[in-house]
Order: C-alpha cells, then sequence, then structure tokens
C-alpha cells in the first residue's frame, strides 16, 4: 500500500491518497473499508476511489464527491494501471472548492502514481 498524507490543504478542506493492489470491487471496497479503520478516515468526509479491474472493467465510487471517482479512473486508464485502487479522501473545510476540487483530485492522484513509479 501506497498512502501520502496531507497533499493538499485549500481554503480549510485536506486531501490525502492512498492506493495498492486489489482484485475487483469488493477487493476496492476491502481496502476502503482497511483505510476506515483509521478513525481520521472513518470521519473524512469523502472517500472517492476507483479501479480498473481486469474482470470487472472500470469500478468507481464518488464517496458524495460528485465525480471525483470518474476522474481518477480516467488517470488509470490513461496509464493503463489494471487491479490498482487508488482512494482520494477529503476532509472538507467549509468552503466549497468549486472545480478546484477536479483540481485536487488529479493532483492527489498524480501524486500517488508518481510514488508507485519511483517505488515510494
Amino acid at each position: 500500500m501506497i498512502r501520502l498524507d496531507d497533499v493538499i490543504r485549500d481554503r480549510g478542506s485536506r486531501y490525502a491518497v492512498s492506493g495498492g493492489p486489489v482484485q475487483g470491487r469488493a477487493g476496492a471496497e476491502g481496502f476502503v473499508a482497511g483505510l476506515k479503520r483509521e478513525k481520521r478516515f472513518a470521519k473524512a468526509t469523502h472517500n472517492s476511489w476507483a479501479l480498473l479491474s481486469a474482470t470487472e472493467g472500470p469500478l468507481k465510487n464518488d464517496d458524495g464527491e460528485s465525480g471525483a471517482g470518474a476522474v481518477i479512473l480516467r488517470m488509470l486508464e490513461r496509464e493503463g494501471l489494471a487491479d490498482f485502487v487508488v482512494v482520494v479522501t477529503r476532509w472538507y473545510g467549509g468552503v466549497h472548492l468549486g472545480g478546484d476540487r477536479f483540481a485536487h483530485v488529479v493532483a492527489c492522484a498524480r501524486a500517488l502514481l508518481d510514488a508507485r513509479r519511483t517505488g515510494g
């Protein structure tokens, strides 16, 4: 598992990103459940994720952050990365970020994919 904490802070919102190899929807949901065993992830406003499953195809869950799963999924498709879930976690800070939230999801997913490539 790769986890990058405190990747972005903007107007009170905080973002983290996690990822790792999984198999299908059950694996992705299990990965998120594992994150939520930590109190701070359980209290997060959103744990949006996507997975390009070799057996089930494209899978995503916005977890209330409309469109976030699709953004992550597009990045996984561009990378051609199958059976690896990416979870972008947001703790809402009280100020709506508008379209900036998509840029933050992209930046988080990119940071994780870069860390994966460099081993770390």
